[in-house]
């Protein structure tokens, strides 16, 4: 991988790893699913008003939209309000690794390799041990929230193979503009008017920035400039990056939120880290400008 590109890989994986404790900021004022809500409206508007729409079925832009926005970064906010840390939930989303190559398999007849099985298994260890040192039953149902989130990655990562799209920035802009109105509904239907009518009280500077830096730089950049490395070289090249993306996640918690990691949990980490290498590895292959089609980051993914 050419130096330009590397450092274009190192900025992503640190803009996403830094986006978990930025948006945590954004939650100390602002309900869960109205900030997700928020951030893929502006995410859609106005460029959805200048982009083409992708070339390809529009029931796939539409799912994904609610599996994306709703099933994934819906249930990773709340997660994060319930409890979780942002770095954990940094780290435990990368399970969609996993979660992806058993699609793979059960929906694309991919043969999965043996490095790919001890990878997994090592994974589940390591999140076991999270689960099991969790203080208390809402941080439990936190990090299974989390879980979850990373099985909605896996399926929106189906639905990208699927869909065949090639236009991945027109595909966020346009999928982005279905998941605010359910994402706002569920905000109403857990609290009613109240997370609507302390909004703008709620929406001060810090929460603002969030906001913007979850727009801006973790979806629209972040995005544009994964997908231009895929298209670049291979995903097996590509894909072992993103294991930067909870080293980021925890290293900025700890500075921005002053966030601690127990001994027992570190060891859990390392291990899901470990996990995600080994399942990960393969024989890098020569970089190609072949054009590989655009999938998401985490493993056989994101």
């Amino acid at each position: 991988m050419q130096k330009k590109h590397l450092m274009l890989a190192i900025l992503v994986t640190l803009v996403w790893g830094v986006n978990f404790p930025i948006t945590k900021l954004g939650l100390r004022s602002i309900d869960p699913f109205v900030l997700t809500g928020i951030r893929f409206a502006l995410a859609a508007v106005p460029l959805v008003f200048f982009i083409k729409r992708p070339a390809i079925k529009f029931s796939y832009v539409v799912a994904y939209g609610f599996i994306f926005g709703l099933g994934m970064w819906g249930v990773i906010n709340y997660g994060i309000q319930v409890g979780v840390s942002p770095g954990i939930a940094s780290l435990i989303i990368q399970l969609s690794v996993f979660f992806t190559m058993g699609w793979g398999a059960l929906l694309f007849k991919e043969k999965l390799r043996g490095a790919q099985l001890l990878g997994a298994l090592l994974a589940m260890l390591g999140l076991a041990g999270i689960i099991s040192t969790q203080p208390g039953e809402h941080a439990i149902f936190g990090v299974l929230l989390i879980v979850f989130s990373a099985v909605a990655w896996s399926i929106g990562n189906v639905i990208i193979k699927k869909s065949g799209v090639k236009e991945i920035f027109s595909f966020m802009v346009w999928a982005s503009l279905f998941p605010p109105i359910p994402l706002f509904l569920v905000a109403w239907l857990m609290h009613g008017t109240a997370p609507f009518e302390t909004l703008q009280g709620s929406l001060d500077l810090t929460a603002a920035l969030s906001i913007l830096f979850q727009v801006y730089l973790a979806t629209h950049f972040a995005y544009w400039g994964w997908n231009s490395l895929l298209k670049l070289y291979p995903v097996s090249t590509v894909a072992p990056l993103s294991l930067l993306i909870p080293v980021f996640g925890i290293g900025s918690s700890m500075l921005i939120l002053g966030e601690q990691i127990s001994t027992p949990n570190m060891i859990s980490i390392l291990i899901i880290i470990v996990g995600l290498a080994v399942g990960l590895y393969r024989k890098m292959p020569t970089p190609s400008t072949s054009g590989l089609r655009p999938v998401e980051p985490s493993g056989a993914k994101k």
